[in-house]
């Protein structure tokens, strides 16, 4: 089923997770979008009426767990092959046999895996905020734990059930509003305030946020939206993808190592966390991504890279999407 406004479609699809919902706009070849944390299909706003003006058919999905999209209670249903088979699900419901997937922040990884794992129906991937590491290492969970010394790492403290949504939920609003400033250019705390990535023993995130006006990327609209889909949903739905990183580790261990080796694309804010603390895995981009055509750093820009700049990503992903070889 479908809804349509002007040349907006919003349509529920069948997949492994139950329903997906989607927002759609333009035709061409097929680009599916992936939000991250805390987001919805929303955050690519943006994106969506540039890519169909540049000869595409946008589509940006909730991820299971978010918006309207299906909600399982089961926190195991949240497993990154889970998600990687909703998208191939979604890009088969549409009619077509391959996409271009592209990702922020949560989502990049879910796109990453994506290519990884079903090269046969994403042709080429690029990759927002959050860059490509393979599978690797220690247990994702024993490697947060060395992280802050006394404090603990906000990954960890999203671990255990019930925890962080004891924080968030009394007030939805503003807890987004908060985590949103903290990791935007113009509202992020100073490199001398605590950071907030951590908590402290006893303490809770907002805690860290900065006190203050919204990023100016963040419209009382835009807020709106956002408090909306989550003040209706609750946020266990999108915990429960951070309570799955020990299993992804164990299911994904047959791609040990593994380069992605579809035309890619990288861009990520120079002030991002996401983007300094992972260094190291941008440089192995030769080795990682061999089909990388484009990787940018966004001086000055915080962790919402299509949402605090949207012209320069929307140039960025035109342009790489028109350097791709023609699909099949």
């Amino acid at each position: 089923m479908s809804q349509q406004t002007a040349d907006v479609v919003h349509r529920m699809v069948p997949a492994p997770a139950g329903r997906i919902h989607l927002v759609e706009q333009g035709t061409g070849p097929l680009v599916l979008l992936v939000h991250g944390f805390p987001e919805c299909w929303y955050s690519w706003r943006h994106q969506l009426p540039a890519l169909a003006a540049a000869g595409y058919r946008a589509v940006a999905v909730d991820v299971r767990g978010y918006g309207r999209s299906s909600r399982p209670d089961d926190p195991d249903a949240y497993r990154m092959l889970d998600l990687v088979e909703d998208n191939a699900a979604v890009v088969h419901a549409l009619g077509e046999r391959t996409a271009v997937i592209v990702g922020h922040d949560w989502g990049a990884t879910i796109a990453a895996n994506s290519a990884l794992v079903r090269p046969d129906v994403f042709r080429a991937v690029g990759l927002l905020s959050v860059p490509y590491a393979p599978r690797g290492g220690p247990r994702p969970s024993e490697v947060f734990a060395q992280l802050g010394g006394s404090e603990e790492f906000y990954v960890s403290y999203f671990q255990r059930p019930g925890r962080a949504e004891a924080e968030i939920e009394p007030d939805v609003r503003g807890w987004l509003a908060g985590f949103y400033a903290a990791m935007s250019a113009d509202t992020m705390p100073a490199p001398d305030a605590p950071n907030p990535h951590f908590v402290h023993p006893g303490g809770t995130l907002r805690d860290r946020f900065p006190a203050g006006p919204r990023p100016a990327w963040l419209s009382e609209r835009d807020l709106d939206v956002y408090a909306g889909e989550f003040e209706r949903t609750g946020l266990t739905g999108a915990l429960n993808r951070y309570r799955n990183m020990d299993r992804d580790w164990a299911d994904l261990a047959s791609f040990d190592g593994a380069p992605i080796t579809q035309p890619s694309l990288f861009a990520g804010g120079g002030l991002d966390a996401s983007t300094t603390w992972m260094t190291d895995a941008i440089k192995a981009y030769p080795t990682t991504l061999p089909g990388l055509l484009s990787s940018q750093i966004l001086d000055g820009c915080g962790h919402w890279i299509q949402q605090e700049r949207p012209a320069e990503i929307n140039r960025l992903l035109t342009e790489w999407l028109a350097a791709l070889p023609v699909s099949v």
